[in-house]
């Protein structure tokens, strides 16, 4: 019974790790080259940025929280390091150091005013996008190339895996992910932030900080999506206001994608990576068809996200329904 119960706990977890394989086993047997080792790392070193913003994303969802101005921070992150690099001359680890600390900043200051002002998240993080997106064009309106020799050769290091390679943008993203799964299922501040988004005022009356933990998590949210900033300038080698438009959303439906629930309690950061895998594997699959349009991605993953919505809210139901 208890292995049952474990099953259906894990139920939208475990669709998401059997739907990448299926769309992954369809596009090897479609293409020739498709198996190849190098095509499934790829999805990696293209989407490590996506990892690490998408695991931060996570923890907001799992708080009952939003936050859609990670793209933003991502975008100010390249455009405040390609400056302090290229027109300041900076020591590259000082300016790695300066846009982490501001990121984290950012963050903190959402969760403050949306915990301790009992401001709405959505319209907090909103006011927080067009405000990094405004500041990026405020430093400069034109693209900035990242010329920077340690920028460079980080982004060129290919390091050898059996038949093919990976970057350090995926090292950093793996190295993320693996804290971040700790932090999330062995740790106090992990167990607080999933008690949190399963009921607060229970929270509250547990003895739990709540106004601390939500400040942290919007902290460490704006930690990850200034640190995915860094990995997309090592990925980009630039700054430019465009960079990371939409990438929220992304982020977002990698998480709900991986089994998190958009009202809290319930999610998954390893989902999320899988989320991530999914959306980059449907870009390969139209890449290799050759014939479709880039936009076919969002069609499809507005499709699954549909899916996966309704799938949480039946098994939700279901959990309910057992409860009475």
């Amino acid at each position: 019974m208890s292995k049952v119960k474990s099953l259906s706990k894990y139920l939208s977890l475990i669709i998401t790790i059997l739907l990448f394989f299926v769309i992954y086993a369809v596009g090897i047997f479609k293409y020739d080259s498709f198996s190849s080792l190098q095509v499934f790392l790829n999805l990696f070193i293209d989407n490590a940025h996506l990892i690490i913003m998408a695991i931060g994303i996570t923890f907001v969802l799992l708080i009952g929280g939003i936050d859609i101005s990670v793209g933003a921070v991502l975008a100010l992150t390249c455009m405040v390091s390609a400056d302090l690099l290229e027109n300041r001359h900076m020591n590259p680890l000082l300016v790695i150091f300066l846009v982490l600390i501001m990121g984290s900043i950012f963050g903190f200051v959402q969760g403050f005013l949306i915990h301790y002002f009992n401001m709405q998240p959505f319209i907090v993080t909103l006011a927080g996008l067009f405000f990094a997106r405004g500041l990026t064009a405020v430093v400069n309106i034109e693209s900035i190339e990242i010329k920077n020799k340690f920028y460079v050769d980080v982004s060129n290091l290919k390091i050898p895996i059996i038949n093919g390679y990976i970057s350090v943008n995926v090292v950093i993203a793996i190295v993320v992910l693996i804290i971040a799964i700790f932090v999330a299922h062995y740790t106090k501040f992990g167990r607080a932030v999933y008690a949190i988004g399963g009921n607060e005022q229970s929270a509250v009356l547990m003895g739990l900080s709540v106004g601390r933990i939500k400040v942290l998590v919007y902290t460490l949210c704006g930690f990850c999506a200034a640190l995915s900033g860094v990995v997309y300038s090592f990925y980009m080698k630039s700054g430019y206001t465009q960079h990371g438009i939409g990438m929220e959303m992304d982020a977002i439906a990698s998480a709900v994608i991986g089994g998190t629930l958009l009202t809290g309690g319930v999610g998954y950061v390893f989902g999320s990576l899988f989320g991530v895998l999914i959306q980059g594997i449907i870009i390969t699959i139209i890449s290799f068809e050759g014939t479709l349009s880039s936009w076919w991605t969002r069609i499809v993953v507005a499709f699954l996200l549909c899916i996966f919505i309704i799938l949480q809210k039946l098994l939700s139901t279901k959990r309910k329904i057992k409860k009475i």
